[in-house]
Formats: structure tokens, sequence, C-alpha cells
């Protein structure tokens, strides 16, 4: 389920989390109380972003939520180890979307 960047200035935020996709796209979901949501732009599109500051300068409308980075590690294929289970995937907290950003960023 999507839901758009207005819709989220009138919304509680459990938090967000900005995922890399590829080598240099993000994409951003929204956790409104305990669902995923993909956030899109007013058109509808989905919000995607070629580097980080970008997604958390559109993202800082969304008010005090915690921000998280999602990386998601593909060595295991890589180097052709089998299929595991388990999630490799790595969070590193990145605190509110307006107090991570630099002050040049801020106006």
């Amino acid at each position: 389920m999507k839901i758009t960047l207005p819709e989220l200035k009138q919304t509680v935020v459990d938090r967000l989390v900005i995922e890399s996709v590829d080598l240099s796209l993000y994409i951003a979901h929204a956790v409104i109380d305990g669902e995923q949501r993909l956030i899109a732009k007013r058109n509808g599109s989905t919000l995607k972003t070629k580097n980080l500051l970008e997604m958390k300068k559109a993202l800082k409308v969304v008010p005090a939520a915690p921000m998280v980075l999602l990386q998601r590690s593909s060595y295991d294929e890589m180097c052709g180890q089998g299929f595991t289970p388990a999630d490799n995937a790595m969070e590193v907290t990145l605190g509110p979307g307006y107090e991570s950003l630099p002050p040049w960023m801020n106006s």
C-alpha cells in the first residue's frame, strides 16, 4: 500500500525506512501502526532518489519520525553460497530527518 508525502504530513509515523535498492537508488517506506507503506509523490509515483541526502531532504516534512537506512547485502549470492533463510539486512539509525540534514540543506 502507498502513502503520499502530503498524507504523511497529517499522519503519525512510527518510523521511516530508507532502503538502498541499488548502488545509487533509494526508496522510502513509512511504518504506521506496524504496517509498512511505500512513500509516493503527490502524483502517485514512487518516491525515489539517487542519493541519501536528497531522500532525507524530501522526507524532512514528516514530523519527528525516527529514520533508518536499510542495506541488504548480496555477498552470499556473489561468493556462491546457497540461499539461507536468514535476512542479512543491516539497519543504520539516521535520526529524525530534520536533524540529520547538513545546515545548508535546511532552507
